[in-house]
């Protein structure tokens, strides 16, 4: 009886949810709060790729919160491995497709965007330009769009998959019916064949 007059011992504080149960946790529940909680540490992340592209300040905020928008979706259907690339990846995609829309660049396929979720970091490969402060031109674009056009099918779809769609390897065998193995085929030979033709291109 005793017991009930002692003092009980106040509890430890919880660890905070590591970024990777955070991921876990969304993906299963789909609480906004738990994705405020990883998007927070990497607004400025976010907001400085929106600016670098769109070039305005209120564009690049608006952006932030539209791809927050994104997120609530795209969180819970792709498996991801580094955020911080994936991040930088769909703020990019989403600036050059705004860009689009404004008729600020033509209508093709947005390469040269590091980091799709799922998949290994040094799997991803800047098609365009390797310095990220390069914003890609118009003359880039065309030329990767005729480059890509001269690839083998297969290698072309996995190509689009991969990189304008962001899909990990998986998810491209489930959506093609090639196997694991020549999903990776396609896309290591595709990626050596386009950077081969540009780089020809460059040469001229």
């Amino acid at each position: 009886m005793f017991s009930l007059f002692r003092r009980s011992k106040t509890p430890a504080a919880a660890a905070p949810p590591t970024e990777a149960e955070l991921l876990a946790r969304y993906r299963q529940h789909g609480d906004v709060q738990d994705l405020g909680q990883l998007y927070e540490p990497y607004f400025h992340l976010v907001y400085g790729v929106c600016l670098r592209y769109l070039r305005a300040e209120d564009d690049a905020k608006d952006a932030v919160m539209q791809i927050f928008e994104k997120l609530v979706v795209d969180l819970r259907r792709h498996e991801v491995q580094n955020l911080s690339s994936w991040l930088h990846t769909t703020a990019r995609n989403y600036c050059l497709m705004e860009l689009r829309r404004r008729k600020s660049v033509p209508d093709t396929i947005e390469f040269g965007l590091p980091g799709a979720p799922g998949v290994e970091s040094e799997a991803a490969l800047h098609l365009v330009s390797d310095d990220d402060d390069d914003f890609p031109t118009e003359e880039h674009l065309q030329q990767l769009e005729a480059a890509l056009a001269r690839l083998p099918p297969e290698q072309q779809r996995c190509l689009e998959l991969f990189y304008r769609q962001q899909l990990s390897y998986q998810e491209i065998a489930a959506a093609t019916g090639y196997d694991l193995k020549q999903v990776k085929s396609y896309l290591q030979n595709g990626k050596r064949n386009l950077k081969l033709l540009l780089a020809s291109h460059v040469a001229r």
